[in-house]
């Protein structure tokens, strides 16, 4: 994992996408079972359990978000 990759599993961590938190993705309820996973630039997943049928699913993080965590901070 590159240190951009990094930093922005961290990014993402403190936006809600961290291990037993729960989320609402694309219209479901989700537990999250993993920390985000960096598959590539723009292609970021986390494990997750869907709380209505209970199965096991890796869900993509919606695209808006992973381009929100990717900015730059800015310099105070």
């Amino acid at each position: 994992m590159t240190k951009k990759h990094a930093s922005l599993c961290e990014r993402l961590k403190r936006l809600g996408f961290a291990q037993e938190n729960q989320m609402r993705l694309y219209g479901q309820e989700f537990e999250l079972l993993s920390d985000p996973l960096v598959m590539g630039e723009d292609l970021v997943f986390v494990d997750a359990v869907e709380k209505k049928s209970g199965q096991r699913r890796r869900v993509r993080v919606p695209l808006p978000v992973v381009h929100m965590a990717n900015r730059e901070p800015r310099a105070a």
